[in-house]
């Protein structure tokens, strides 16, 4: 999939790839270039110190560091997730993945199975913050899996995630690796099935999702595993709902 360089806009057939298989990219944001003083930021200022989530470090920080505000906001995301969602864009939530090495398995589910939204709408991007590979665990999906909606069982031992979904109900047999250059990105669906492998390397891998709703969504912001006081962006558009809170950049 090749990007609209000038808008970031979408073409139709990039919009029928999405509805059949239920992801995009990768494209870049950025430069590997660009993506390093945006790294040390984020070493330096997010990773290291405590923020608006009281149990996590990793989520949420657009409410408090420009930096993750200015990433959760890019225009190469966002406008590319209006070519599949609309004009009027939420990002509800911020959360980054990093696994050091040894880190555990990140068992296949579909992430809706684990969100506070009603209804159950959802476009993420997943952009690497790191170089990631198939050695340091990247993101693995099945194309086509987001047009059923699994069960979720109890996980087995010794992985990241309390639930996965459940062996029986699908094939892996398809399976994709999303290996990234720092700054870039892939889109991909509430219910596309995806997973990351123990990163087996001697290097961490360190992305950011960026989760993006509509105004019509409720999000239930106080409630797990979102925390008291969340506040979401207006990232596009306007909300003449009223259902949700926003902050602006911090």
């Amino acid at each position: 999939m090749q990007p609209n360089a000038a808008n970031h806009c979408l073409t139709r057939a990039e919009v029928d790839f999405f509805v059949e298989n239920g992801y995009l990219g990768p494209y870049a944001a950025m430069s590997p270039d660009e993506m390093s003083p945006i790294r040390r930021e984020i070493e330096q200022k997010v990773l290291s110190t405590d923020g608006p989530n009281p149990r996590s470090r990793a989520q949420s920080r657009h409410m408090d560091q420009p930096v993750v505000y200015d990433l959760a906001t890019h225009p190469a995301i966002i406008n590319r997730i209006a070519g599949l969602l609309g004009p009027d864009l939420i990002v509800w939530a911020t959360n980054f993945w990093l696994k050091p090495p040894g880190g555990a398995e990140i068992p296949w589910h579909q992430d809706i199975n684990f969100w506070p939204l009603e209804p159950p709408l959802n476009t993420s991007a997943w952009l690497a913050i790191d170089k990631v590979t198939v050695s340091n665990s990247c993101v693995q999906i099945i194309p086509g899996s987001h047009r059923v909606s699994l069960s979720h069982v109890r996980a087995e031992a010794g992985v990241a995630f309390g639930e996965m979904a459940d062996p029986a109900a699908f094939d892996a047999a398809d399976t994709i690796n999303m290996e990234l250059e720092p700054g870039e990105f892939f889109i991909f669906s509430e219910r596309t099935l995806h997973r990351s492998s123990v990163n087996t390397s001697d290097k961490r891998r360190l992305g950011i999702s960026i989760r993006v709703t509509l105004p019509i969504v409720h999000v239930f912001q106080d409630s797990a595993p979102l925390h008291a006081g969340h506040s979401a962006i207006l990232a596009k558009g306007k909300d003449v709902m009223g259902f949700n809170r926003y902050a602006g950049r911090p």
